[in-house]
């Protein structure tokens, strides 16, 4: 995980990118935990579960979240592309652009686009 990210960030970008190749379960557990805030608890009672059921799902639609991202890297590549695009942008906000400047931005747009 980037140290630039929260836990609770990192989760929503998990979840964001990879929720739709959950189980539908998993998916329900996951959207009432992390964008409605529900506790453990709260859901249980909402799917007519216990509380250790919901545990155990969100607990496997996490690490299967963090499995994804493991093999296919798309929150890393997501997270390098904007810290480029970050730089870029930086440099097209100078009053006046050197050769340099116009080098590495064409640089950062080749990396962004590789």
């Amino acid at each position: 995980m980037d140290s630039q990210l929260d836990t609770v960030e990192y989760a929503s970008l998990l979840y964001d990118f990879y929720g739709v190749l959950l189980s539908d379960a998993q998916r329900a557990v996951m959207a009432l935990y992390h964008e409605d805030n529900l506790s453990l608890s709260e859901i249980a009672e909402e799917l007519g579960q216990t509380r250790q059921a919901v545990h155990y799902t969100l607990k496997k639609a996490e690490a299967a979240l963090e499995g994804y991202e493991e093999k296919l890297g798309l929150i890393a590549s997501y997270e390098e592309d904007r810290e480029l695009a970050e730089k870029g942008i930086s440099l097209l906000s100078k009053d006046k652009m050197s050769a340099d400047d116009v080098s590495a931005l064409v640089d950062i747009l080749r990396k962004i686009t590789e």
